[in-house]
């Protein structure tokens, strides 16, 4: 692991739930965040093909309240087909109606996370796309801080679901900002121990990704106009294609903390065809 490519950003919010693949229906919350979720906030902030992220570990500032709700979720989902069709004018729109006691909606329960806040590690490579010529990892880097540090992202980072939006900052030194928002929690709190929040817990199997680490080095690019006619075309295209599988890995709590590199777990691949 390089260090110097180490980064870490601050993320908090007031709900987040990090879905069970193994619930089906009613939606169940990690305790924590996932490395999956973690990345997807990252990959909000700030992304290109030439790079991506493999978390490293997540600190725990504030572990959460737990907290059950009802909510209408809806059943029904819009094809591309149909909603090409709607804009050429061929079929008239059909809505989806999401309100209670709709056709389209089923009330189903959910149990979040109130109150949540992570320091999110991660290292910061590059992809098998990267040109060394043209550009340096020092690159990108500088841009993930800038855009932390001011507030930028490319879509809205969320907590799990994407209704539950994350705030977060850049952190220039992780140890500082542990002490600094450790004391702030206590003084809240009144824990003469921040650590005691979470001091050591085993939470069993827990989803790492839906992408492999070794997949994602590939990296990717986006089709020339030239490319896309003759995909459209021939149906055919040069490279490989990535299907979506989870992978889980043995999730343990240490001092408020979750390692999560690849390099020191265990990540075990789903058994049978499961994709969640």
């Amino acid at each position: 692991m390089n260090e110097p490519n180490l980064i870490t950003i601050r993320v908090w919010g007031d709900y987040a739930c990090f879905t069970r693949p193994e619930m089906k229906v009613e939606r169940v919350s990690y305790p924590i965040c996932t490395p999956s979720a973690a990345r997807g906030i990252l990959e909000a902030i700030y992304w290109e093909p030439q790079m991506y992220y493999v978390i490293d570990s997540i600190h725990v500032i504030k572990k959460g309240r737990w907290f059950n709700f009802r909510r209408n979720e809806v059943t029904a989902i819009v094809s591309l087909k149909e909603a090409q069709s709607w804009m050429m004018g061929r079929t008239l729109v059909k809505y989806i109606s999401a309100g209670g006691g709709a056709p389209d909606a089923a009330q189903r329960n959910m149990l979040a996370l109130m109150d949540v806040e992570y320091l999110i590690t991660a290292d910061v490579r590059p992809s098998k796309l990267h040109d060394a010529t043209r550009f340096n990892l020092k690159k990108y880097l500088g841009e993930i801080k800038r855009r932390a540090t001011k507030g930028k992202c490319c879509h809205r980072p969320a907590l799990g679901c994407r209704e539950f939006a994350a705030d977060f900052e850049w952190v220039s030194d992780l140890q500082t900002t542990l002490e600094t928002r450790a004391a702030d929690v206590r003084e809240n709190q009144n824990d003469k121990d921040w650590r005691n929040i979470w001091p050591e817990e085993d939470l069993g199997l827990m989803l790492y990704d839906v992408f492999d680490v070794d997949q994602r080095e590939e990296g990717f690019r986006w089709f020339t106009e030239e490319e896309l006619e003759r995909v459209r075309s021939d149906k055919k295209f040069e490279g490989k294609a990535i299907t979506p599988r989870a992978s889980f890995f043995h999730a343990k709590i240490k001092e408020s903390r979750m390692d999560c590199h690849p390099d020191r777990v265990n990540i075990l691949p789903a058994r049978g065809k499961e994709v969640f």
